[in-house]
């Protein structure tokens, strides 16, 4: 956004956040609009009175008779089809079907190789995905340049920092070591990008995973308010 649109928001906050990369403290600026969504609810695996959720994209292992913290419960399943309840209202669903439960808060929706992230009420857009097939929730930061992780994390998937590339990086609460690295594999939803450009800074921060323009940089990105559309290119 450039000063010039800034400057012609209204009712705005700025919020300022750390850019791990470049020690530097950047504002953003959100508009005071409510948008209000539906609640997506996706079937994504099946087990023995259990079944693995996205809700509204937050991934759930859920078992038959348990509620979500968000309300939604799984009432049954079998070999191809689980049935979650909320608000009052059942839905069958099969592997890789969602439904929808009409206007009942902000959502994460994801299909056709495209994401809708929607802002948690401090502004922050946040977003489900993988590194090297291991679960993760990235905080979408334009300001990095890379994927940044800890390593802790990098320990966790299975990254080998050996084959890394020592670096010094420059973070807001100073210099840090970091290595260089290249992830096989980072998906958002339904986007998948092979041989992403990653930061492993040494120790326990960030303590949340950033999404950078290393993956950023390589999709179509759209800011709407309080949504954000990434597009996978083609």
């Amino acid at each position: 956004m450039k000063m010039a649109d800034i400057a012609r928001v209204n009712r705005c906050k700025p919020r300022l956040r750390a850019n791990w990369g470049r020690a530097l403290l950047f504002c953003l600026v959100f508009g005071s609009s409510t948008v209000h969504a539906d609640k997506q609810v996706n079937l994504l695996a099946l087990f023995k009175d259990k079944a693995i959720v996205h809700i509204d994209g937050v991934r759930r292992l859920l078992a038959v008779g348990e509620a979500s913290p968000d309300g939604v419960t799984l009432i049954t399943t079998d070999a191809d089809h689980a049935v979650v309840e909320f608000d009052g209202r059942r839905e069958t669903l099969t592997l890789g079907m969602a439904t929808v439960f009409p206007g009942t808060g902000k959502s994460v929706v994801s299909t056709n190789e495209s994401v809708s992230l929607w802002a948690d009420p401090r502004g922050f857009f946040y977003a489900d995905g993988t590194i090297n097939s291991y679960p993760v929730r990235f905080l979408v930061d334009t300001g990095a340049t890379t994927i940044a992780i800890n390593s802790d994390l990098a320990r966790r998937i299975g990254i080998e920092l050996s084959d890394g590339q020592p670096w010094i990086a420059n973070t807001a609460g100073g210099m840090a070591r970091m290595v260089r690295i290249k992830l096989d594999r980072v998906s958002v939803g339904d986007i998948t990008l092979r041989d992403v450009d990653a930061g492993v800074i040494l120790g326990s921060h960030p303590d949340t995973p950033l999404l950078g323009m290393s993956f950023l940089g390589e999709v179509d990105m759209v800011r709407r308010g309080d949504q954000m559309e990434l597009k996978k290119r083609y």
